[in-house]
């Protein structure tokens, strides 16, 4: 059995990288469909969040694909050029075997977020592991993996505090950003621009705060229709973003798009209309959805993904102890889920063995009998009994070897060793 995980979040690569390796939802779904057709041989689950992309690879024989030809692949699939690949190289982070299932485990437990405790990134998971099982790229190592992932992750909310109070990061936006520049909401007019999750969570948490004067704009109209309609808002057509920046105060940005949707060059004709009136601007797209250039520009405060950082580290501080305990529970699951796996691997290689001898034992007790024929029942019953007591002796050191090793963590190098000398 191999594990991999190949990727980059917020605690490895800047918001520059991320971009390089950020997938929507429709991305991912191709990228797996073309992962089936080239890898049809390893199971693979893509994770791919504002703050995090990684390609979780397994398989039950063999060797799987390096770091070099993985970063390939996903490069290929988002159109990048060879100058990216050499960008990339040496920058991403490369987790083996029980690594990369402590990894995830942590992730999936919320220990790894940016927001320590945010609830997001469970969902987000579940989703991702559902699509590429739905896509038909996962197998029996990934659907153990995360399954035990959910289950570590329900284990850390029942036995820890790191859930109490949880914030998130929509939350740490509006509060420790949007009123640093703002002591009230109820007379600031705010732009949505988007439509999904991280949107709506935001926009609860804007209304909690008095904002009351939203408007929503997404491209797909009936989605932000929704929202307004659930977060008593108002719906303007996309086309008009620009224009609705004239008069806005806060402006949340949260879209899936793969380029800006509004560029310093948009950016620099509503500027001088809004006569010097500041305007809040959060980014919480990957990749950016406003240039970074823009915060540039006087009266403008323009904040990214990437500095919402500081703040979640205080939380990070303030929850140490909480975190402790939660890490305690990940390494215990991660030994668990190794131990039951190569424990159920033993398992495999012992009925293997066994099934395969006494079928040798079969075959050599018939062409002996073939030649006695004179033997009377008792005397065949003899034999037969023999040759099942020289079966078990042979077979009974080693595999009571395998079975002591299994209950504590047989090595994995044990199993394959026993494989390759039994042909198994």
């Amino acid at each position: 059995m191999r594990l991999r995980m190949v990727g980059c979040n917020h605690n490895t690569a800047d918001v520059a990288v991320r971009e390089m390796l950020s997938f929507s939802p429709q991305q991912v779904f191709t990228t797996l469909q073309h992962w089936q057709t080239l890898y049809s041989g390893y199971e693979a689950v893509l994770l791919s969040t504002c703050n995090r992309t990684e390609l979780y690879i397994a398989s039950a024989n063999g060797d799987i694909p390096d770091e070099e030809e993985i970063l390939r692949f996903l490069l290929r699939e988002k159109a990048s050029s060879e100058t990216a690949v050499e960008q990339l190289t040496g920058k991403l982070m490369i987790l083996e075997e029980e690594k990369a299932v402590e990894h995830l485990f942590a992730v999936t437990g919320s220990l790894d977020s940016m927001v320590l405790g945010e609830s997001q990134i469970l969902a987000q998971v579940k989703t991702a592991y559902r699509q590429a099982d739905e896509i038909g790229v996962t197998g029996p190592v990934t659907h153990t993996m995360f399954q035990a992932a959910l289950n570590t992750a329900k284990r850390i909310d029942v036995e820890t505090g790191i859930h109490k109070h949880r914030i998130s990061i929509p939350s740490i936006a509006v509060v420790d950003f949007g009123l640093q520049i703002f002591e009230r909401l109820e007379d600031k007019k705010t732009l949505i621009f988007g439509a999904g999750e991280m949107a709506e969570e935001t926009l609860r948490y804007l209304v909690d705060y008095g904002a009351r004067s939203i408007i929503i704009l997404n491209r797909k109209r009936s989605r932000a229709e929704e929202l307004a309609v659930k977060w008593s808002g108002l719906v303007e057509d996309w086309e008009n973003r620009l224009r609705k920046l004239i008069d806005a105060d806060i402006v949340i940005t949260a879209t899936g798009a793969t380029e800006p949707i509004v560029t310093l060059s948009d950016f620099k004709t509503v500027h001088p209309q809004r006569k010097g009136r500041s305007l809040f601007i959060l980014d919480l797209a990957i990749p950016r959805d406003f240039e970074p250039g823009i915060g540039d520009l006087p009266n403008v405060y323009l904040y990214s993904i990437d500095d919402l950082k500081k703040v979640c580290e205080k939380n990070r501080i303030a929850r140490d102890a909480e975190l402790t305990e939660a890490y305690k529970i990940v390494t215990q699951r991660t030994e668990q889920f190794f131990r039951d796996l190569r424990h159920q691997e033993a398992g495999t290689v012992i009925r293997k063995l066994r099934n395969d001898w006494e079928l040798t034992k079969e075959t050599e007790l018939q062409r002996l009998l073939g030649k006695l024929p004179r033997l009377d029942d008792r005397e065949k019953e003899e034999v037969c009994y023999a040759f099942d007591r020289l079966v078990n002796k042979l077979l009974h050191p080693p595999l009571e070897s395998l079975r002591n090793e299994s209950r504590h963590g047989v090595p994995q190098l044990l199993i394959d060793a026993l494989a390759r000398l039994f042909r198994r």
